[in-house]
């Protein structure tokens, strides 16, 4: 990657250097476009369920940067011979979930290949005055967080048959669950900085705006949101292999207090699939998020702080205190 040339232009507000969720183009004074692409394999055996997934996962990454998706293109990738019918019904839920999101689907491309493989290039909106980079963060920020982690973790045991029908649908809803209403509420309450957490775990995302914001962190693992059984099979060692190369990645950038058990440090390393969004916000602006996240029913948890100290360190311990 670092052979590739650096693209710049005046109107170039966001490119690739910080590893934000998108790029983002400014047309006008008060307009800028937004753009994204993300694709991967099925998740779950459904069809119509990873349809949802994917289309829900590659929307988000316009909602962490403050904008509004307005069209979506196909891309999608299947085995020549496949069933058509289990073709047309990822594609058919990927289009339900741009219904439900009031985007557009203007088209797509297809090609052939050996394992299936569906996701959406999408392009939003936002003014450029309002846009969330991972570069927006401030020291003394507190850090809220969406949806729960785990889906990771989850999708191994799934594969194992260990997952019950009611903890299958609790991650389903999770993962199928827009990003709209939390990205509303964020930019109401004046946020600057976000990313949503997919797949480099919790920690590589937080890593990502804390290093381009030039600050240190702290993060109260007691406090972060997690789905039903993840834990018990996190402490089996039921744990996908993302996570060891997410750890490794973060080598030296990660400190955990003696008293984080490892189970919950794997599952902070855990790669997401659709995850929610991670914001920083001024603390003066805290309470107001708060109303405004509760207003439209987004759960949500307040997980951790950036900090003057330790700059580009993310320390974690159990709690606050």
């Amino acid at each position: 990657m670092a052979k590739l040339p650096k693209f710049t232009h005046p109107n170039l507000i966001i490119g690739s250097e910080n590893y934000d969720d998108a790029g983002v183009y400014k047309i006008s004074e008060d307009l800028a476009i937004i753009q994204t692409v993300d694709f991967f394999t099925p998740i779950v055996d459904d069809p119509y369920i990873f349809g949802q997934i994917a289309a829900t996962n590659a929307l988000s990454d316009i909602y962490a940067m403050g904008g509004t998706p307005i069209t979506a293109m196909n891309i999608a990738c299947f085995p020549a011979g496949s069933d058509a019918n289990t073709f047309e019904q990822i594609l058919l839920g990927g289009a339900k979930k741009l219904q439900e999101a009031g985007v557009l689907l203007i088209g797509g491309h297809t090609v052939e290949d050996t394992e299936p493989k569906y996701g959406l290039a999408v392009t939003g909106v936002v003014h450029p005055q309002k846009i969330t980079a991972n570069k927006g963060g401030k020291a003394g920020d507190l850090l809220f967080y969406t949806k729960k982690l785990g889906t990771g973790i989850l999708s191994t045991a799934l594969k194992g048959g260990l997952v019950t029908e009611a903890d299958l649908t609790e991650m389903i809803q999770n993962m199928t669950s827009l990003n709209d209403k939390a990205a509303q509420a964020m930019v109401q309450a004046g946020c600057l900085a976000a990313t949503d957490i997919t797949g480099f775990g919790f920690l590589g995302h937080l890593f990502e705006l804390v290093s381009a914001s030039g600050v240190g962190c702290e993060i109260w693992a007691e406090q972060i949101p997690v789905l039903p059984q993840v834990k018990d099979f996190a402490v089996m060692g039921i744990v996908p292999g993302g996570a060891y190369r997410n750890r490794q990645y973060l080598a030296g950038c990660v400190k955990f207090a003696e008293n984080v058990p490892q189970d919950m440090q794997d599952i902070l390393f855990d790669p997401q699939t659709s995850g929610g969004l991670l914001m920083a916000i001024a603390a003066n602006k805290a309470d107001d998020l708060q109303k405004q996240l509760a207003a439209a029913f987004v759960p949500y948890a307040i997980v951790g702080k950036l900090t003057n100290e330790d700059i580009g360190l993310i320390k974690v311990k159990l709690s606050s205190l």
